[in-house]
């Protein structure tokens, strides 16, 4: 009782000197009011990086939600994929802007410690959904067939796209994702070599800036791998089904064949995502 009775002793003839302007002009100094910026451009820059701070941070709690069971899987894939693009147009802007260099230094210089967040941002750029195959109710055979006839569909677009010299990363990233996450939700898809092989041009194109290209070397590469995943993917759903007519991959593949050169991009079940 003694030491808080001093303790407010003390703060009380602080409050004393302040308010009858017992200070001296080093107080002063240290009171004095910081300005963080000078002009309305300081100023937005200013908000532009609390933005992208702000969306770091919160892709990190997301994640954290995520692991610990916290969120659905529905729920989380919609808000991770808000933050990622919400995160690259924001990286975008402060770069043109010559504000930072590139996210990477900005979440070194202000010490943020987000490894979820790094690992989601800067290296994946898809949610944790897209990646893995999460555990869930089993579908029906209507249902499956209809995801198998969605996911030879994406296949089919990426491998066009190419055919088509569509080189540009903001060309062929968002084909490769959307072709992954159809390929996630395949239920018991055993293409583990085809689906790494995607992940890792996932990792490559994310790193890489939305206006490069990718060269003809790595289009004929990714075109070749596209190749050997949907054979893949081919043979997992035919040894589900013993190779029957009416197997998903005979209805939703069709013409598109299971060896390389084999598919067709006019088949009915498999139309063109682009003009």
């Amino acid at each position: 009782l003694a030491t808080l009775a001093r303790g407010r002793n003390k703060s009380q003839k602080y409050y004393d000197v302040v308010k009858k302007g017992w200070m001296t002009s080093s107080d002063r100094r240290l009171q004095r009011e910081v300005k963080l910026y000078e002009t309305t451009r300081e100023r937005r820059r200013n908000d532009d990086m609390a933005d992208l701070y702000a969306l770091i941070k919160t892709c990190e709690k997301l994640e954290k939600a995520f692991a610990r069971d916290s969120i659905s899987p529905e729920h989380y894939e919609t808000a991770c994929l808000r933050l990622i693009s919400q995160f690259k147009a924001s990286e975008s802007a402060l770069q043109r802007d010559e504000t930072i260099t590139s996210a990477d230094d900005f979440m070194r210089d202000y010490k943020m410690d987000c490894p979820r967040a790094r690992e989601r941002l800067l290296r994946t750029g898809v949610p944790a959904t897209t990646l893995a195959q999460a555990a869930g109710p089993s579908s029906g055979a209507a249902d499956a067939a209809l995801r198998v006839a969605e996911c030879v569909q994406h296949f089919i677009t990426a491998m066009d796209a190419l055919k088509l010299e569509q080189r540009a990363v903001d060309e062929v990233q968002p084909l490769i994702s959307d072709l992954m996450n159809s390929l996630t939700r395949v239920p018991n898809a055993n293409c583990e070599n085809g689906r790494n092989k995607l992940t890792e041009w996932l990792f490559a194109l994310n790193s890489m800036r939305a206006a490069e290209e990718i060269s003809e070397e790595q289009a004929r590469q990714l075109s070749f791998d596209l190749d050997a995943a949907y054979s893949e993917f081919h043979r997992s759903l035919r040894s589900q089904q013993g190779g029957s007519a009416s197997s998903p991959a005979s209805s939703a593949g069709g013409s598109a064949g299971a060896g390389r050169g084999g598919y067709s991009s006019h088949h009915p079940s498999a139309p063109h995502q682009y003009h």
